[in-house]
């Protein structure tokens, strides 16, 4: 997906940039380059299969870090961790023997929180384009589909709950661009898992699996 990233961040960093996005034939070209199929992972190295293609770990890194550190805790004998490296995970519970509590970031207002989850023994990992937006007003964000190689319009904010942050980090970034009903599906294929999704109007959609 870096190719997208660095062709909206550079657009939107020039001087009276279109406002409308990239040109299409651009955004084209830049889409060509993104595919995971042409992406080569072997021992000792990453290979790319076309000139021009980059990747970014954005999607998927900070939960699988987060679950490494997670398990290091836990072999050296801490039961009792909550563990937030961007996205998060619950070793156990509170040292009051409650569950733990993360706060849910409202999309539509700044520093205000949408709701409380409690957890335990599980990850927590929420992807919102309003994080990152390219443009003053927000409709240009780091969240593609990479079928159009435009930015994910269909929700505000998708929070996953899953046994581990690697998958409600994957799972974050997928529904991100999966229509409601294709989201239901999605999430039917990873047991353990539930989903709050927030519509641009600011409902909510809650599915669990």
């Amino acid at each position: 997906m870096q190719p997208l990233w660095q062709l909206y961040a550079g657009h939107f960093a020039r001087p009276g940039a279109d406002p409308a996005g990239p040109p299409e034939a651009v955004l084209r070209a830049a889409r060509e380059l993104v595919d995971y199929r042409k992406l080569r992972v072997e021992p000792g190295r990453v290979a790319f299969a076309g000139r021009g293609m980059a990747v970014t770990l954005n999607g998927i890194a900070q939960g699988y870090v987060t679950d490494r550190v997670s398990e290091r805790l836990r072999a050296e004998g801490m039961t009792d961790v909550l563990v937030d490296l961007g996205e998060i995970r619950a070793l156990g519970h509170h040292p009051s023997g409650r569950p733990w509590s993360v706060g849910l970031a409202d999309p539509l207002v700044d520093g205000r929180n949408a709701g409380t989850l409690e957890i335990a023994d599980r990850a927590v990992a929420t992807s919102g384009g309003y994080g990152t937006p390219f443009d003053p007003a927000g409709r240009f964000t780091h969240l593609f589909d990479p079928a159009t190689g435009g930015c994910a319009r269909e929700w505000l904010a998708v929070t996953v709950l899953a046994p581990d942050a690697t998958t409600a980090d994957a799972l974050s970034t997928a529904l991100s661009v999966a229509p409601e009903a294709r989201a239901a599906v999605l999430l039917d294929r990873f047991p353990g898992t539930a989903a709050r999704l927030t519509r641009r109007d600011g409902s909510v959609l809650a599915l669990r699996a």
